[in-house]
């Protein structure tokens, strides 16, 4: 009975814990805001140049925030668990 008992307990074990998944979402959503900020700036018209699609906002500060979003992403995977948990 003891063996079985350890056995669902160790089945409950996730590879993350709560805080990765925290810094997860707030990658995900700069990855988002980033790809939403480079959205439009197109023209109706294929015949017609808008020069607003070099707009700093979609040149600079929207692949700023995907690359940012990323690196969010990369430091959520790699945070280590609290070691207290283990002791």
């Amino acid at each position: 009975m003891g063996e079985q008992k350890r056995k669902e307990e160790a089945g409950k074990i996730f590879v993350f814990e709560r805080k990765n998944y925290k810094f997860m979402l707030i990658g995900i959503a700069f990855i988002a805001l980033g790809f939403i900020l480079m959205t439009g700036g197109g023209s109706d018209d294929p015949n017609v140049f808008n020069p607003e699609i070099y707009n700093w906002r979609r040149i600079r500060l929207a692949p700023a925030l995907v690359l940012l979003g990323f690196a969010i992403e990369v430091y959520a995977i790699l945070l280590k668990p609290d070691s207290k948990k283990e002791s």
